[in-house]
């Protein structure tokens, strides 16, 4: 009578990480307090949040983590409505909405290549 997300799931979910080479470590996770594995990659992941882990020593290095992250989500989402507009603009045949979603994606493009010249110098 094992519910879902119950005790014994996060057991085989452990159990299977040690069985793909993972390691124990001695850290926990912030989050939800279950143990860190060690992948074979180098990364740290929990089993119980399904998520990689980043151990900070530093609150400025916890800060550039942070930044890092927010700019790599920003450039994702820019990404998906670049896709969208695109998608948008082949079906289209009126030339002053094919003129404005043009002018959206030379905008997008731009802020891209700023989020990545951010990036690069931040990492």
């Amino acid at each position: 009578m094992s519910e879902k997300g119950g005790k014994g799931d996060k057991i085989r979910l452990m159990a299977d990480l040690l069985r793909s080479g993972a390691t124990l470590t001695d850290l926990s996770c912030p989050a939800c307090a279950s143990p860190i594995f060690k992948l074979k990659s180098g990364e740290l992941w929990c089993a119980q949040c399904q998520k990689k882990v980043i151990v900070v020593k530093e609150e400025e290095e916890a800060r550039e983590i942070e930044i890092l992250s927010a700019l790599s989500q920003t450039e994702t989402t820019i990404l998906t409505k670049i896709w969208e507009i695109n998608e948008r603009l082949k079906a289209e045949e009126d030339p002053y909405e094919i003129q404005r979603l043009g002018s959206v994606i030379s905008i997008l493009l731009d802020n891209l290549e700023k989020i990545r010249r951010i990036g690069k110098s931040k990492g």
